[in-house]
């Protein structure tokens, strides 16, 4: 039965407000597996002279569906009586992980960590390209480079001056469209830090809550290889929203990352997903892949402890080279598949924010 408010006789049919909302009740989140119009991404709904008009406000500007739910709310509605044309505007509001105490970071979000438990595995290079690949999307993104015996992040950012201070805080560094900090820009390139964990562990505090970091979606670490104080200084100092943690394809790589992710599940800090780097090579003359280290190492692991897998990542020339020049690949090169695949890696990262988020309860904070 079609339901329309009729002027005159002869009139062409209208459709109300009652009816968008009814229609748009169909087109389901697949993430957070309700309908947009009960989780109120709907807003600023409009309908004058048949055009038909509303704002889609997602959890996140990186939501990997947001074109197919776009796409079928504009299908649903155009197909009632009167429409002639429909105009979605894409938003977005990250939710803010629920929080005992939020007074350090008050405008920070959500905090996520990338770990893996040994060195070269190509994880502070992953970090870099989700920030960036965030960032891009829309979001207000911070990198706090956590590996304070061996900041790499500054050269794969390009950034090499020391962050200036106001007051007695210090004002991150900004490159690539992200609020940056790192001990890297605090000390000499080629000076070795050789502290003991209580200089790391207040050297990591300070580059969390002595920074002026802003209003921010998220905040990306990028942690040292190992479980060490470092880890349990984030772990224990602020709520972090989940984790990432990076492997390689081979066996023992991948063994001594999931003590990474043991000793975040010990100190309950939820695992965001995995993601394989390195997983294979593609041969520039003929586009054969070769995988050097193994095969699915990373996906079987995540499929043996029913966590997320979020994708794989090529062990790619270019990667390194943009890397090397301080313009990470999701930048430089944002068609190359290796970008592609860093950004899709980004969205399933993201969504499982979201998930995380809207099943928790929110906490008002005085």
């Amino acid at each position: 039965m079609a339901f329309w408010n009729k002027d005159k006789e002869g009139s062409a049919p209208e459709t109300n407000e009652t009816q968008v909302l009814d229609v748009l009740k169909r087109v389901q989140d697949p993430d957070l597996h309700k309908d947009i119009v009960s989780l109120g991404f709907i807003r600023n709904l409009k309908i004058e002279d048949g055009v038909v008009s509303f704002d889609l406000n997602l959890t996140t500007p990186a939501c990997p569906v947001k074109d197919q739910m776009r796409d079928e709310a504009v299908a649903l509605v155009k197909a009632l009586p009167g429409v002639q044309r429909v105009d979605v505007k894409l938003t977005a509001e990250v939710r803010q992980t629920p929080q005992l105490d939020r007074s350090a970071l008050k405008g920070v979000r959500n905090i996520v960590a990338v770990g893996s438990g040994k060195g070269g595995v190509g994880k502070s290079t992953v970090a870099v390209n989700m920030a960036v690949a965030l960032a891009q999307a829309g979001a207000r993104v911070g990198l706090l480079d956590g590996d304070i015996y061996g900041p790499t992040t500054p050269i794969m950012l390009g950034i090499e001056t020391a962050p200036k201070s106001v007051g007695n805080r210090m004002i991150p560094q900004e490159s690539s469209g992200l609020k940056f900090m790192s001990m890297g820009l605090l000390v000499k390139s080629e000076q070795p830090l050789i502290w003991r964990g209580p200089m790391a562990h207040k050297a990591l505090q300070q580059c969390l809550f002595d920074v002026d970091w802003g209003e921010l979606d998220y905040l990306m670490v990028d942690l040292p290889p190992g479980t060490g104080d470092v880890h349990l200084t984030l772990a224990q100092a602020v709520p972090l929203t989940g984790a990432v943690i990076v492997t390689t394809p081979q066996d023992v790589g991948l063994r001594i990352s999931m003590k990474t992710l043991r000793m975040f599940q010990q100190t309950k800090v939820p695992i965001l997903g995995i993601v394989e780097n390195m997983s294979y090579y593609i041969c520039p003359h003929c586009d054969s892949k070769d995988y050097i280290f193994g095969q699915g190492g990373g996906r079987r692991a995540a499929e043996q402890l029913d966590l997320p897998f979020l994708g794989e990542v090529p062990l790619d020339l270019a990667i390194r080279t943009q890397s090397d020049m301080g313009a990470p690949i999701v930048l430089a090169l944002p068609d190359a598949p290796s970008s592609r695949m860093l950004r899709d890696i980004t969205e399933r990262m993201a969504a499982q924010i979201s998930i995380r988020n809207y099943s928790a309860p929110v906490l008002e904070v005085e």
